[in-house]
Order: structure tokens, then sequence, then C-alpha cells
């Protein structure tokens, strides 16, 4: 798969996910063979007054190319200049988010938000590709505002005529959030009307779900979110039955315990122990769900207070 003149070694991409998809994540899903792993969104205006806790979110200490990075806001000028700062740091691609559903960015007017404005969609990703030559610059967005707004193939055209190189297509409208089904037919409407990529997302829990979408939609690429918590194998997963047709295995408890262990070390490298501890929790949780004796361990590892102690107890999980 191509997004621009970026080459992805597979078009299985990591969804940016907020608190979630940061440096240790990124590191471990391309290790399990993900093709792009995206950041977490960053504020437009918190690069631009160099926020140190936005700034931290750059680090991409050991990750390999290509890396995208993705910006929100609502001001065409202050986006591009954004973007500016993302690709001086590293970014290969620069993703616009217009399909987060939370209440305190939409109400700024970003995010999904922007679905309801479409001229004012196409003039950040006017001002995005002319801050950026060279820089592919790519969407994400959602099926719609609601069921009675459903335009993501007609803003999906305005981006593309603005210069965006590859628009992602949640299959769920802003006002579902993530509950009930994906809409993978407005993906399908989505691809037949552009000539850039195509990347499908909502809904894929399992290699075949993943084959299912390219077959029914026709999309170029597919991406994964919610399934990837606590378990990156996912991706190695999809990659090796798109080329396969093949199960693999699941991972073992020893493999679930290592990985998470080696999460939590990349975390306290790129966060410090304290920030690294009290993140890890969650994390924690989703790797060890469905081991014998995880629900009974998982209020100890968050009353945690060091790196060692959730160490020790993830590995008593295995004695």
């Amino acid at each position: 798969m191509q997004i621009g003149p970026v080459k992805l070694p597979n078009p299985v991409i990591a969804a940016p996910m907020a608190g979630v998809t940061d440096r240790a994540f990124r590191i471990i899903a391309r290790e399990q063979g993900c093709g792009l792993a995206v950041t977490e969104m960053v504020s437009d205006l918190a690069l631009i007054y160099a926020n140190p806790r936005t700034y931290r979110m750059l680090d991409f200490r050991g990750e390999t190319s290509p890396l995208s990075v993705q910006i929100f806001g609502s001001n065409p000028e202050t986006m591009g200049r954004a973007a500016a700062i993302v690709v001086e740091r590293g970014a290969d691609i620069v993703d616009i988010n217009m399909g987060c559903p939370t209440p305190k960015i939409v109400k700024n007017g970003e995010g999904s938000a922007l679905m309801r404005d479409p001229a004012l969609a196409g003039k950040i990703v006017e001002a995005v590709v002319q801050a950026v030559p060279g820089v592919p610059v790519t969407v994400k967005m959602r099926k719609g505002w609601d069921e009675q707004s459903v335009n993501a193939v007609a803003l999906a055209r305005t981006v593309e005529a603005a210069g965006a190189s590859a628009v992602t297509v949640h299959g769920r409208t802003r006002n579902q959030f993530y509950s009930g089904k994906a809409d993978w037919d407005i993906i399908r409407q989505v691809k037949e009307a552009l000539r850039i990529p195509v990347i499908g997302n909502g809904d894929i829990w399992a290699p075949r779900d993943a084959a299912r979408m390219l077959e029914e939609t026709g999309c170029d690429g597919i991406m994964v979110g919610r399934a990837a918590m606590g378990n990156p194998w996912i991706f190695r997963d999809i990659v090796h039955f798109l080329q396969t047709g093949e199960e693999l295995p699941p991972p073992t408890p020893e493999e679930r315990i290592g990985i998470a262990i080696r999460h939590l070390e990349l975390m306290v490298e790129s966060k410090g122990e304290q920030v690294a501890v009290f993140e890890m929790r969650k994390h924690a949780a989703w790797y060890t769900k469905g081991i014998r004796g995880a629900a009974r361990i998982r209020e100890t590892i968050n009353k945690s207070q060091s790196k060692k102690e959730i160490e020790d107890i993830l590995k008593s999980l295995l004695a």
C-alpha cells in the first residue's frame, strides 16, 4: 500500500487512540507487524505554544519509519503551522482528525464537528498540504454526524480535491460514538467515489474481519483500534492471514506477560516511572484478560507504586 510517496510494508494500520497509542504502544505494534502506527491526536495550539506534555508525545526514539502524526484543530492557519512542526520533528505523514466524537473536542468545532462544515474541512486540508509540501496529508473521518446527515462520501470528495493523499472512514456516526455496528457499506461508497487510497475502520476484531472488510468494501487498507488494546498480536495475525489464509495460534500467557512487561519498560523509558506505573494499569488489565487469576490481581496492580511491583504481580500469574 502507498500513501502519496510513502510506501507501507502492508495495509494493516494501528488506529490513533487517545491515551493508548503512545510511543511504547507504537513500537510494539510495529514489532508485531503493523504497516503503520498513528500517534495519539495532538492539538494544533498546544504544538504552536510548545506545550511540554504535547512535545513529549512526539518522542519517536526507537521507532521505524513511516511515522504518522495525527493533529486536531479547527483553524486552517494554525493547523498548517502545527503540521510543519510535526514534520520538522520527524513525521512522514500528517493525519487530520475529523472523527473524534468526544464532547470536549466537538464543542470547540474540532474532530467530528468538522463533518458539519465541509467547506472549513476543505480549507484545513488545503492549508496543511501547502504547509508541508511533499509530505502526504491524510484525513480520518466518520460516516457522518448522525444518521440524518451521512456525508462521508461528499466530505471525502472535498478533502481529496483539497489535496489529501488518503482518507480513513470509521463506519459509525459521531452520535454512535463506539456503540452499535459499523457500517462497512459507507466505506465501499467512499472507495468507489475516490481516486486516492481509502482505509476502512470499525469492527475489525479478528483476521477474518480484516479480510472480509477488504473484500466487501474494496478498500486499500484496514485500521485496527480497540481490538489491539492488550492484543498487539492482532497485527501479526491479520498480516499472516491476509498473506496465507492461515490463522495463527493465540499468544501464550507467557508471551502476553512478557510483552506487558516490555510495554511497561518502554513507558518508563518515555515518561518516567511514576507516570508509567499509573498509565500501565489499564494496559495490564487488557494484557491479562482471560488469564487465570487475572481478575484477582487487577486491584493490586491498581494500587502499585513502582515498576517492580507491577512486574512481580504480572509474573505471579505464571507461577
